[in-house]
């Protein structure tokens, strides 16, 4: 791999509603201009061509649900510090948008996301892995606050589809990246 030892790549991985996103941003804050971040929650597959009662019914908690290669190209080129365009997705509707994102790599690249190291290949791209680790019950409560007001679920919705697959996901595929 051509590998620009300027850039690191901090892999950030936890169950939803962990503090993924906020950490990135605290971190980012704090570390100022040398810092981009990704979040691979951009890198779900597109489901556009499905009805969209058939796109609700997608376990999008399920490492299947990344376009991987895509992902995987985007790490590549942004350790090699080439910009690139990041597909863009919309939580609401369970689609790709069809404009892409201008993004440029820098120093320090923080890297969030639920399975980031579930692929020894991916896994291996990472300079620094964080995972962090949260109460389910804390982690159900900050989903629940951000899938009502950002992506315009019901409470209800969002209890079942964390009783229903977020939390047999994170069993089987988030927490064994803990090790």
């Amino acid at each position: 791999m051509n590998h620009n030892p300027a850039i690191h790549l901090v892999g950030i991985v936890g169950g939803s509603g962990a503090g993924k996103t906020w950490l990135t941003g605290q971190l980012q804050h704090v570390l100022g201009d040398n810092v981009a971040s990704l979040s691979l929650d951009n890198f779900y597959l597109d489901r556009s061509h499905l009805p969209p009662s058939e796109r609700e019914k997608v376990n999008f908690d399920h490492p299947q649900a990344i376009d991987w290669q895509c992902f995987e190209q985007v790490l590549r080129d942004a350790r090699r510090g080439l910009a690139t365009c990041l597909p863009r997705y919309d939580f609401a509707g369970h689609r790709r948008l069809p404009q892409r994102e201008p993004w440029q790599p820098k120093p320090l690249i923080l890297v969030e996301g639920l399975w980031l190291f579930h692929q020894p290949a991916t896994r291996k791209l990472f300079d620094l892995r964080i995972f962090m680790d949260c109460p389910a019950k804390l982690c159900l409560a900050r989903r629940v606050q951000r899938d009502v007001l950002e992506r315009g679920r019901s409470p209800v919705s969002v209890r079942e589809q964390f009783r229903r697959t977020v939390a047999p996901m994170h069993r089987r595929c988030v927490a064994p990246q803990i090790a």
